[in-house]
């Protein structure tokens, strides 16, 4: 049996890229840090994935897996020595801590002349690739040929997994519930050794563009209902039910168009018109997938982030511009995530949106979009102007809800 060892036992790892690969006969070794979960991966050696839909759930049950202690450095090596690929899916901040294990792994694979070693890498993360590259080579030293012995295989993580219910979690803790789409979009060309004969991947020739799709697409749509629906339904949870307002529906899709227009310019060979609609309306009905439970709080909430420059709204407005196409409803877009004070179960706003919204309040939105967003006043001056122009020229008339910026109380400084 093949053997695919997968950083990270979190949700994308056990719902996504786990079970893809165990459903292909692969044998799944989670490397994790959680000691309660890698105890249960070793005991139950399986676990379920609850497909939800608005139809009807079903469950998928994953075999041939185990797990490794992430702290136990010798055994994870060992493991990544033997293996055939690997993957990682740990979050940005947890690559750098992987990456000495990784160049170990790597290093002990040339010495011993098995293979190269490729790396899914299964992140929300533009240029995954370059970074981890760069982190590999401050351990394997500059005489060490790195390009020949690690595959950096980035991919467009697509698959939406919600927040699961406490209860459920501690009844089982390997349990895990995703949507029905589980196609991985990954690069043709990053393969060191032949890809693997794992239904549901799907290999692209440029990768950058599908990457770009992701961000401009179905993360920028995500944003797009959530901080139009806080907007008009405050009062709303989930996603699936402020997507019912006509207004945040429709004025979510003529953004996304707007976004998919850029792709087209940016990408002629990759994406036909018709493609990029179909792709839009597909999202939106996936958006509308109440079984999910997806909350508003959760996909609009961490406004440094997603307000930031290289970001799912500013990207597509920066290129757009550039490109001379209409950004009127990306403007607006970027405008309504300047207005998100959503708040989770608990009545709690994002410890860091708290932050973010008493700056843009005390200190102008100039200052904000400066020192939070990335934005730099010289280089970045047209994208400025662009986003002032929009929150203090806008009326409510022209945004069809009254009083939809009525909680625009900061100045502009």
């Amino acid at each position: 049996m093949k053997k695919l060892v997968l950083f990270g036992a979190g949700k994308i790892g056990r719902s996504f890229i786990g079970q893809l690969f165990s459903q292909s006969d692969y044998e799944v070794v989670f490397i994790d840090i959680d000691e309660n979960v890698i105890n249960e991966l070793n005991t139950k050696r399986q676990y379920q994935v609850v497909i939800k839909s608005n139809e009807s759930d079903r469950t998928i049950l994953v075999e041939n897996v185990r797990g490794v202690q992430g702290t136990q450095k010798e055994k994870v090596v060992s493991e990544l020595v033997s293996c055939d690929i690997a993957a990682v899916s740990v979050g940005q901040r947890g690559l750098s801590a992987i990456t000495p294990v990784l160049a170990e792994a790597i290093t002990q694979r040339r010495n011993t002349a098995a293979q190269p070693l490729d790396l899914i890498i299964a992140e929300n993360m533009r240029n995954a690739d370059e970074f981890i590259f760069n982190e590999l080579s401050q351990h394997v030293g500059n005489d060490f040929p790195l390009k020949d012995w690690v595959g950096l295989v980035e991919t467009s993580i697509g698959k939406m997994v919600p927040i699961m219910p406490d209860e459920e979690v501690q009844k089982d803790p390997l349990l895990v519930y995703a949507e029905p789409y589980n196609t991985l979009i990954l690069d043709k060309k990053a393969f060191k050794n032949p890809i693997p004969e794992v239904e549901g991947l799907a290999p692209k020739d440029n990768i950058k563009a599908w990457v770009d799709r992701k961000s401009y697409l179905h993360n920028f749509g995500h944003v797009a209902v959530a901080y139009a629906g806080f907007l008009a339904e405050p009062s709303k949870e989930y996603l699936s039910d402020v997507i019912k307002n006509p207004f945040v529906k429709e004025f979510a899709r003529k953004a996304m168009l707007e976004s998919a227009g850029i792709l087209q310019k940016k990408y002629p060979d990759e994406f036909s018109e018709s493609d990029l609609v179909d792709h839009i309306d597909d999202l939106l009905s996936r958006f509308e997938n109440s079984s999910l439970k997806d909350t508003v709080f959760r996909v609009g909430c961490d406004l440094k982030r997603k307000l930031n420059k290289n970001d799912r709204i500013l990207s597509p407005l920066i290129d757009g511009a550039k490109l001379n196409l209409g950004i009127e409803k990306i403007r607006l877009t970027y405008a309504y995530g300047l207005c998100f004070k959503g708040k989770d179960n608990k009545g709690n706003m994002h410890e860091e949106d708290v932050d973010f919204i008493n700056n843009l309040n005390e200190k102008g939105l100039l200052t904000v979009l400066r020192d939070f967003c990335g934005l730099n006043q010289i280089h970045d001056n047209q994208t400025i102007e662009c986003i002032l122009s929009t929150v203090w020229d806008v009326t409510p008339i022209q945004l069809t809800l009254e009083k939809l910026f009525s909680n625009f109380v900061f100045t502009k400084q």
